[in-house]
């Protein structure tokens, strides 16, 4: 799987992101606590008449007492041919055999007052035969609430910041316009939430400072998010807040299908259906013309924090 890689910097990469998977999801089993459900963990492997080579680990906490779902997917695939949603900016590789290879997860909780949170870090090697390969990094994580909070928004986007801060200080501004662009809802002209850090076909710090800037941003997960968890989950809601929350998520599963590039490039490269739409949601609603009352914490939601704004 490794003949489209330089040599010495798949291992590397892949030992970190299956360390990072487990360490993410070990500290949610502990938010969980005793009674709460437990984390189960689905190794596959492509067959090897597929498309795409190679093989994964799923990790999944389902009906959890704080976690609705949380999936947190490790993945490590090859093909033959590189879709074209991974060529938009790299016309020169279409139709190259490529490696890919990531970390993946949306956690959706189970109170409406903590936010849904999603990550992605990975890196994609390719090159056509003869030729050197090319290999860029990119991700981000960004957070979704579904009733708004200030000091929650702040936390996460100067734990971003300080993430990204030893690679130059360009960059945090850079990817957070960046993530305020992606992460939106265009055939509404609304945000999917409070955005964060979005970075793709990154490489122009090399491949060591690429990887070490994919390093900080996967261990900031954690302190972006945990914290708010914390804070929040504990918060007393009835059934407006729960009908708003799943209302909230169908517009969270819109942005995933429509316009998502990574759960097109699973779908154009023939990848494993289940762990491309893990982040689906367990439950989502949808309504006719729907309008929160004016004044209400509801509508402030879309009003006030689903607008790109500086929070730091």
């Amino acid at each position: 799987m490794s003949q489209f890689t330089p040599a010495g910097r798949v291992q590397p990469v892949r030992s970190y992101l299956v360390g990072l998977q487990a360490r993410i999801m070990n500290a949610l089993q502990e938010i969980e606590g005793v009674g709460g459900a437990r984390a189960v963990a689905d190794a596959w492997e492509k067959a090897p008449d597929e498309p795409l080579q190679g093989n994964g680990i799923t990790r999944i906490i389902e009906g959890g007492l704080v976690f609705e779902r949380a999936g947190c997917g490790f993945s490590d695939v090859s093909g033959g041919k590189l879709p074209p949603s991974a060529t938009q900016h790299r016309p020169e590789l279409a139709g190259a055999p490529f490696e890919a290879m990531g970390v993946s997860l949306v956690f959706h909780p189970r109170n409406p007052y903590v936010p849904t949170v999603h990550m992605n870090v990975r890196m994609i090697a390719a090159g056509h035969p003869g030729q050197e390969p090319v290999c860029w990094f990119g991700g981000g994580m960004d957070l979704t609430p579904y009733y708004g909070f200030d000091e929650d928004a702040v936390h996460f986007h100067r734990v971003c910041r300080d993430a990204l801060a030893p690679y130059g200080e360009g960059l945090y501004p850079r990817f957070k316009t960046w993530c305020d662009e992606y992460f939106c809802n265009r055939h509404r002209d609304e945000q999917r939430g409070i955005g964060g850090i979005f970075f793709d076909d990154f490489s122009e710090l090399g491949f060591e400072q690429g990887f070490a800037m994919l390093q900080s941003v996967g261990d900031a997960l954690p302190t972006a998010y945990l914290p708010i968890v914390q804070q929040r989950k504990n918060m007393p809601y009835g059934e407006r807040e729960r009908a708003f929350q799943l209302y909230r998520r169908g517009r969270y599963v819109e942005f995933n299908l429509v316009w998502d590039r990574g759960t097109h490039f699973g779908l154009q490269s023939g990848g494993r259906t289940e762990s491309i739409l893990l982040s689906m949601p367990p439950l989502a609603a949808w309504s006719y013309q729907h309008r929160p009352a004016p004044g209400s914490p509801e509508e402030r939601l879309t009003s006030y924090y689903l607008k790109p704004r500086s929070w730091i």
